[in-house]
């Protein structure tokens, strides 16, 4: 298995750390860039046709909370079960840069900030 380790390759384009994921630790899943599986996922998709790295680096949308793709059913119910905040971890990285937010989760052991 897989340790924690700061990666900001392993940061979702929703903003959740993937360097911290069980199935990522158990090399279950490539995380969210190299996921070819992850099609249907809206946000990946949309990051990928407009080249950002993540829903921080954003332009199209004001307010994140306007994004209909970032804040879809599956997105919310995903919120509900890891009990994450998207929004939070993706303020932090806009703020702090990714770096800063590899090295938070790392040290949190976390996939994001906690509701």
């Amino acid at each position: 298995m897989r340790e924690i380790t700061v990666d900001v390759e392993a940061i979702a384009y929703c903003g959740l750390y993937c360097g911290a994921c069980k199935a990522y630790l158990k090399e279950k899943c490539p995380g969210c860039h190299d996921n070819v599986k992850a099609g249907w996922c809206k946000v990946r998709k949309c990051n990928m046709e407009h080249d950002f790295k993540s829903c921080a680096d954003c332009t199209i949308v004001e307010n994140r909370a306007d994004c209909k793709m970032l804040n879809n059913f599956i997105a919310k119910l995903f919120s509900l079960v890891f009990r994450s905040d998207r929004p939070a971890s993706l303020t932090f990285i806009a703020e702090k840069g990714y770096d800063a937010f590899a090295q938070e989760m790392t040290a949190r052991k976390a996939m994001s900030f906690k509701r």
